[in-house]
C-alpha cells in the first residue's frame, strides 16, 4: 500500500503513532453468521520512526494466527499542506525491509510458512543478536568492511575505549579517536589482545 498522510486533527486524539496505529487495526466486523476482524496484542514505534505490532485473527471473538504488522511512520508538524502525520503499512508477508521489531513482538508470532515472512523473522532476530554483543574497554574489534573518516582515514580495526555510556574508537596506529554511528548493526569480530592487568601488592 502507499503513504495514507493526515492532519493531527484527524488522528482522533491519539497523541502518538503507536496509539493511533493500535486503534486503527484493533477491530470487529459484523460478516454473515459472525464477526471478523484483528486485535494488537503488542505494538511498538522505536523513536516514533517504524511501528511493529504483533495482531491477533478474530473471528467470531476467537483467537487464530499472530502475525506482525510494520509501518513506516513519517512525521512533519510544520507541513503547509496538512500532511503533518503519515503512515505506510505493510505485513510481514510482504517482507519489509524495516527490521528492527523487538524480541517481545517476535515472541507472539504464530509460526508461518511464508517465505517472506519467515525472512523477515530472521533477519530481525539476527539484528537483536549482532546487537547483544557485549564491547569492553580496551577491547580491539575488526569492522567486516573498513569505514572511511570525514578525516580521510579509513580503517578496519580499533580499540575500544568505553567511558560510562560514552563509546569511542581507537586507532591502533595513530591514536585518533572517532565515533562509528550504528556500531552495534554492524559486521565485527573481536580480535585476541593480551592485557596487562595491574600488580596489585598486598
Amino acid at each position: 500500500m502507499g503513504w495514507l498522510t493526515m492532519p493531527f486533527a484527524s488522528m482522533g486524539g491519539h497523541p502518538t503513532a503507536k496509539a493511533y496505529l493500535d486503534d486503527q487495526f484493533t477491530y470487529t466486523r459484523e460478516v454473515d453468521g459472525g464477526s471478523k476482524g484483528l486485535r494488537v496484542l503488542a505494538s511498538s514505534c522505536p523513536q516514533n520512526r517504524t511501528y511493529y505490532a504483533a495482531t491477533q485473527v478474530m473471528t467470531n471473538g476467537v483467537g487464530g494466527e499472530i502475525f506482525a504488522i510494520v509501518c513506516k511512520v513519517h512525521w512533519c508538524p510544520g507541513s503547509k499542506t496538512g500532511e503533518q502525520f503519515g503512515y505506510k503499512d505493510m505485513e510481514e508477508s510482504m517482507g519489509p525491509c524495516e527490521d528492527d521489531c523487538p524480541q517481545s513482538i517476535l515472541d507472539l508470532l504464530t509460526p508461518t510458512n511464508n517465505e517472506h515472512a519467515q525472512d523477515w523473522r530472521r533477519r530481525c532476530r539476527a539484528r537483536l543478536e549482532r546487537r547483544s554483543r557485549k564491547i569492553e574497554d580496551g577491547d580491539r574489534i575488526r569492522l567486516e568492511t573498513p569505514l572511511k573518516f570525514v578525516d580521510g582515514h579509513t580503517g578496519s580495526e580499533f580499540i575500544v575505549e568505553k567511558r560510562g555510556r560514552r563509546v569511542s574508537f581507537r586507532d591502533p596506529e595513530t591514536c585518533q579517536r572517532y565515533r562509528i554511528t550504528g556500531f552495534r548493526d554492524l559486521a565485527w569480530q573481536l580480535v585476541p589482545v593480551t592485557k596487562v592487568h595491574k600488580t596489585i601488592f598486598a
